[in-house]
C-alpha cells in the first residue's frame, strides 16, 4: 500500500528540516550533486523495459518490476483491486505455490515486498546475487500465468481487510489523508478513491475479477523490470529473453485511465467528522502539476520550507510562537495526470476552525508575496538532498528510484534530471510556484472535527460509489490468457555463493576517554553521527521516570528558546536532522546529513553535551508540550499496551517504566534533577561516538578530535547498572479501551541479557516465531486464518535483563483467538527442536538482515553503537554469522523452552472489551478486565 502524508508525527520529527524567515543565521552554501544513475535500458519486442545497472561493490542484487496500474485504475465498485491483486500476486502461479517468493528471498538471505500507489504497483526482491536468474523466473511466471486457488484468495482478502481495519479504520488522521482529503479534493474518480478500497467493495471481490484485472494490466506493455547489483549484463540480457521475452503481448488494448480532472473554479468547504480524533484538523489543499512538470522540484523545496522540522515557517509561527497549531504538516504529491498540494494543522483545545483557516491563508500570502529568503532555499535544498541521498544509499533504494521515475514520470531519466533541477531551484522558483499553484480563490477546506458527525458518520462513510469511464465496464469480459509454454515449469538451480564483503571498521580512543569508532559505508556523500552514553532511563531516581529522557530533550534545545531556534536553523542550514536517543541503558544524539559539513555537525554535537543549561522556564514548557503532544495526532494505543507490558513484567523495578517515561515524564522532576543528570551522565570517558557514511576515517578523527579533544575526563566514578528485580508471575489482562477499532495482543516475558552466552540461540528462537513474513506467527495468525495484516515479535537485551514481546493487532471478537494461538505457538517451538530446513532458512533471514542494516549508514551506526555499550568488540560484524550458523537446533529449543515458561508469560489485550470480554473469560479463566481511563490506569496493573 502507498505511503501516505502523515503517520503525521513523522513530519514533525525532532530533527531540523527547513530554517525560519529573513534574519536567520544563513545556511551553509554546499553544491552537492548526487552521483548520477547510469543506468542502461533496453526494450524487448513485447514492450517490456528492461533497466540495470552493474554495482559489483556488493555481493547482492535487487529485482524489481513496475506496472503501470494502481488505484486509479480500480473498476466501478470494486475500490481496492490494485491493492488486493498486488496481495494475490504473492499467492501462486502455474508453478509456483503460494508464498513460495518467500522462500526464494527470505530462506536465503533476502527480502521482499510490494506497494500499491495511484499510478503504480511495485514488486522487489533483494537476495544474494547468485539467486538473480531464480528471481527473474520468478516475476515472469506470476507476470505470465496468475493462479490463486478461492481459499487463498479468501484467506488474504481477509488479510487486505484487516490491513484497512489497522491501518485506516483505526488511525482518524490516516482516514484523513487516505479518505477525506482525495474525496474532497477530487470530483473525478482518478485520483478520487483509496488506494486499500472499502471494505463493501472488498467484501464483494471474486477470483474471476481479479483475473481478469490481472490480465488487462500485468503484461510486459505495461510494465519495467529493474536489476542493480552483481551481475554480468551479458547473462542477464540471456536471462531476460528467456523468462520475459517469450511472454506475449495482449492484443488488447491496456484501458485508458479515464478522464482528467477538471480546473477548479472556486472555493469549496467540506466538513468531516471523527469522534475518535484527539485534536480537530484542518487541511487546505491545491490543485498540483503532473510529476513530470518541471515545477516539480520548486514544489518540493516549497513543501520543505513551509513545515519540515522544527524552525520551518508553519511549525514556528503557528504552533512555537502563536499557539494555534499543535502540529503544521504539508504534502506535495504529484502523479501521472494530476498533483494534489495539502497545507494544514492539528489545531490546539479551543482554537476555532476559522482562527486556524485565517492564520494558515496568511501564512501562505506570505509565501506567495516572496517572503522567502535564498538561505531558507539552501538549506530546504540540503535537506532533500541529504534525503535523496540516503534513499540511493543501497541497490534496492536505486532501483526504486529508477522504476518509480520510469512508470510516474514516464521517462527513467528523471532520475537524473530532477536532482540536478532540485539543485537550481531559486527563492524567486519558490515565489513562482506559490503564485501559480497556492491560488486562495480555488483552495479546498477540509474541517476535520473532533467530534460527532450531526449525522452520524465517521471517516470513509462519505465514501460513496464514485462514477468511473466506461471503459473500467469491461473489467469482467476480458479472458485470461494462459501462460506461454515456452517459460521453464521449474525454477532454475542457483548459481555459486559469493563471499560477503564485511566494512572495515577503525577506533580510537582519546586521551580524555572518547571512544570514537567509524565506518565508512557506501559511495553516497552523506554521514551519521551518533554520540551515546552508557547509562539511560533505568537508572532514573524513583518517582522520576523520563528524568533521562528529559535531559536529553532539553540539552538539545540549549539554555532557551532563542537558542533553540538558532541551533535548529544552523543544524537545519548544514542539511543536518539532530535526533535524541534515550533507552534503558543509553541516551545520546545522532546527526544525520551531509558528509561535507559533518565538522560543522560534529561541533553542534560538542555544544551539547558539553554545555548542558537548563532552567525552570524551559523545563515547563516542555511539560506544556508533552501534555499537548499527548493529545495530537501522533499517539496511538501501541503506548498503552507497551506501557502495561513493561509495568506487569518488571513492577516498579528500574525497567518498569517506558524509557520516556510515558505517557509522559514525572512531575516531580525539576530544573536541579536535569542539570545533576547532565553533569554526571555526559562525560567523555561514558561515551561513545560512532561515524558512519561516505566519509574518511582519517579525516573523522582529526574532526572529532578537534570538536572533543578539550572536553574533560570526569573524576567521578560512573554508575553501576541496575538490578532488574525479582521476577513476578504471569497475568492475563484486558485494558478495555471503548470503541477502539482493533485490539492489540502481546505476549510479554522476561528475557536474556545482552551478554548471555544463549545470545544468539535466542535470536533464532524469536525469528523463527515472528521474525518475518515466514515466521510461524505469520503463516498460522496472517496466512491461514487472515486474522491481521502483521504478525510479529521481538526480542529487546539490556545489560542486567531482556524484554521479550509477541503482539498481533486483529479485531476486537479475536483478541482471545489471537492470543491462545501465540501461545501454542510459543509452546510449539519450545516443545520440539525445528527442522533442519527451518532452521537453515531462519539462519539465512537473520544473518541477511543483519548485513542489510549494516549496509546502510544509519544501520551500520545503531549497530556499533549497540556493540560499544554492551561490551562486544568491532570484529562482531565479521564474526555473527558463523555466530550465528553455530546455534543448533536443540540450542534453539532450549531458548524457546526459557521464554515460553507459563509461569512468567503475561497477555496484555487492548482493546474494546465489550466485543470480546466472554470469549477471553472462556478462554483465560483467571484474566482482569481494566477500564483505562487514560494510560495512567494501566500503569497502575502491578502496583
Amino acid at each position: 500500500m502507498k505511503t501516505l502524508p502523515l503517520a503525521l508525527a513523522l513530519a514533525f520529527a525532532c530533527g531540523a528540516a527547513g530554517v525560519g524567515k529573513a534574519g536567520a543565521a544563513p545556511a551553509t552554501p554546499i553544491a552537492i550533486q548526487p552521483p548520477a544513475i547510469a543506468y542502461h535500458l533496453r526494450s524487448l519486442p513485447n514492450g517490456l523495459k528492461v533497466y540495470s545497472l552493474v554495482d559489483h561493490s556488493t555481493t547482492s542484487v535487487a529485482v524489481q518490476v513496475w506496472y503501470g496500474v494502481g488505484a486509479k485504475n480500480d473498476p466501478p465498485g470494486r475500490s481496492g483491486m490494485a491493492h488486493l491483486c498486488e496481495h494475490l500476486m504473492f499467492k501462486g502461479s502455474r508453478d509456483m505455490p503460494p508464498e513460495y517468493i518467500d522462500r526464494l528471498t527470505d530462506d536465503v538471505g533476502g527480502e521482499n515486498d510490494a506497494s500499491t500507489d495511484d499510478d503504480d504497483t511495485e514488486y522487489d526482491e533483494t537476495a544474494p546475487a547468485n539467486y538473480l536468474q531464480r528471481l527473474l523466473w520468478a516475476e515472469a511466471e506470476r507476470m505470465a500465468s496468475l493462479d490463486v486457488a478461492p481459499a487463498d484468495f479468501a484467506a488474504e482478502r481477509k488479510v487486505v481487510e484487516q490491513e484497512l481495519r489497522q491501518s485506516v479504520m483505526a488511525d482518524p488522521y490516516r482516514a484523513l489523508f487516505e479518505i477525506e482529503v482525495p474525496l474532497a479534493s477530487f470530483t473525478h474518480a482518478l485520483y478520487r478513491q483509496s488506494v486499500i478500497g472499502k471494505l463493501g467493495d472488498l467484501e464483494q471481490a471474486t477470483p474471476a475479477e481479479l483475473r481478469a484485472f490481472h490480465a488487462l494490466y500485468y503484461r510486459p506493455d505495461n510494465a519495467s523490470l529493474v536489476v542493480v547489483g552483481d551481475f554480468d549484463q551479458r547473462q542477464l540480457d540471456d536471462w531476460v529473453d528467456k523468462y520475459f521475452g517469450v511472454i506475449a503481448r495482449p492484443r488488447t488494448a491496456i484501458p485508458r485511465d479515464g478522464d482528467e480532472e477538471p480546473v477548479r473554479t472556486a472555493h469549496r468547504i467540506v466538513d468531516s467528522y471523527a469522534p475518535d480524533a484527539p485534536l480537530p484538523a484542518l487541511v487546505l489543499t491545491y490543485a498540483g502539476p503532473p510529476a513530470a512538470s518541471r515545477d516539480a522540484a520548486a514544489l518540493n523545496v516549497l513543501d520543505a520550507v513551509l513545515t519540515h522540522g522544527k524552525t520551518s515557517r508553519l511549525n514556528i509561527d503557528l504552533a512555537a510562537k502563536r499557539g494555534i497549531a499543535n502540529h503544521a504538516f504539508s504534502e506535495v504529491d504529484l502523479w501521472q495526470h494530476a498533483g494534489l498540494i495539502e497545507v494544514g494543522v492539528t489545531l490546539q483545545d479551543g482554537v476555532s476552525m476559522a482562527r486556524g483557516e485565517a492564520a494558515l491563508r496568511a501564512e501562505l500570502a506570505r509565501v506567495r508575496a516572496g517572503d522567502v529568503t535564498e538561505a531558507e532555499v539552501r538549506a530546504a535544498k540540503n535537506q532533500l538532498v541529504a534525503g535523496l541521498l540516503r534513499d540511493r544509499e543501497t541497490i534496492d533504494g536505486v532501483a526504486n528510484a529508477i522504476g518509480e521515475a520510469s512508470i510516474l514520470e514516464g521517462d527513467a531519466g528523471h532520475v537524473n534530471s530532477d536532482a540536478r533541477a532540485l539543485s537550481m531551484v531559486t527563492a524567486q522558483d519558490i515565489r513562482r510556484v506559490a503564485q501559480t499553484y497556492l491560488v486562495d480563490a480555488r483552495r479546498v477546506t477540509i474541517r476535520y472535527h473532533a467530534a460527532a458527525s450531526p449525522g452520524s458518520s465517521a471517516p470513509g462513510d462519505s465514501v460513496a460509489a464514485i462514477a468511473r469511464p466506461a471503459s473500467g465496464s469491461a473489467h469482467d469480459a476480458i479472458a485470461v490468457a494462459s501462460a506461454p509454454s515456452a517459460i521453464p515449469t521449474a525454477p532454475p538451480d542457483a548459481g555459486p555463493a559469493v563471499a560477503r564483503v564485511v566494512p572495515t571498521i577503525r577506533e580510537r580512543t582519546l586521551p580524555n576517554g572518547l571512544e570514537v569508532i567509524v565506518a565508512r559505508t557506501g559511495r553516497q556523500p552523506i554521514a551519521t553521527a551518533a554520540l551515546s552514553f552508557r547509562g539511560g532511563s533505568a537508572l532514573d531516581p524513583p518517582g522520576k521516570a523520563g528524568l533521562a529522557y528529559v535531559t536529553a530533550v532539553l540539552a538539545s534545545r540549549g539554555r532557551d528558546v532563542h537558542e533553540e531556534i538558532q541551533r535548529s536553523r544552523r543544524i537545519a542550514g548544514l542539511g543536518d536532522a539532530l535526533a535524541t536517543e534515550t533507552d534503558y541503558d543509553s541516551t545520546g544524539f545522532r546527526l544525520t546529513g551531509l558528509a561535507a559539513t559533518l565538522p560543522d555537525g560534529l561541533a553542534v554535537l560538542a555544544g551539547i553535551v558539553q554545555h548542558p543549561q537548563v532552567g525552570a522556564a524551559e523545563l515547563a514548557d516542555l511539560r506544556r508540550q508533552l501534555v499537548s503532544d499527548s493529545k495530537g495526532p501522533d499517539v496511538d494505543d501501541d503506548a498503552l499496551s507497551d506501557a502495561a507490558v513493561n509495568q506487569l513484567v518488571f513492577g516498579d523495578g528500574p525497567y518498569g517504566h517506558l524509557a520516556n517515561g510515558s505517557p509522559r515524564p514525572s512531575a516531580r522532576i525539576t530544573a536541579a534533577d536535569v542539570a545533576r543528570q547532565g553533569a554526571s551522565a555526559y562525560r567523555p570517558d561514558n561515551a561513545v561516538l560512532v561515524v558512519t557514511g561516505g566519509v574518511d576515517p582519517d579525516a573523522v578523527f582529526a574532526q572529532a578530535k578537534q570538536a572533543f579533544g578539550a572536553w574533560p575526563r570526569s573524576l567521578a566514578a560512573p554508575r553501576a547498572s541496575p538490578a532488574a528485580g525479582a521476577a513476578r508471575p504471569g497475568r492475563v489482562v484486558a485494558i478495555d479501551v471503548p470503541g477502539l477499532e482493533e485490539a492489540t495482543v502481546t505476549v510479554a516475558a522476561r528475557s536474556i541479557a545482552r551478554s548471555a552466552p544463549s545470545y544468539y540461540a535466542a535470536e533464532l528462537a524469536n525469528a523463527l516465531l515472528g521474525g518475518g513474513e515466514s515466521s510461524r506467527l505469520s503463516m498460522e495468525i496472517r496466512v491461514r486464518r487472515g486474522l491481521t495484516y502483521d504478525a510479529s515479535s521481538q526480542l529487546d537485551e539490556y545489560r542486567t535483563v531482556g524484554l521479550f514481546t509477541a503482539s498481533v493487532q486483529t479485531e476486537n471478537a479475536s483478541a482471545p483467538e489471537v492470543a491462545a494461538l501465540m501461545l501454542s505457538q510459543l509452546e510449539a517451538l519450545a516443545d520440539k527442536a525445528p527442522s533442519a530446513d527451518e532452521l537453515a532458512a531462519r539462519k539465512a533471514d537473520l544473518i541477511g538482515d543483519y548485513y542489510r542494516s549494516a549496509a546502510t549508514a544509519n544501520g551500520m551506526a545503531d549497530l556499533l553503537i549497540e556493540d560499544s555499550l554492551y561490551g562486544v568488540d568491532v570484529g562482531e560484524l565479521g564474526r555473527y554469522a558463523d555466530r550465528v550458523q553455530a546455534v543448533s537446533a536443540s540450542d534453539v529449543q532450549a531458548a524457546a523452552a526459557r521464554l515460553a515458561d507459563p509461569t512468567g508469560l503475561d497477555v496484555v489485550i487492548v482493546g474494546d472489551a465489550a466485543r470480546f470480554r466472554a470469549e477471553l473469560k472462556a478462554r483465560f479463566e483467571q484474566a482482569a478486565v481494566i477500564r483505562a481511563d487514560g494510560v495512567q490506569s494501566a500503569l497502575a496493573l502491578a502496583r
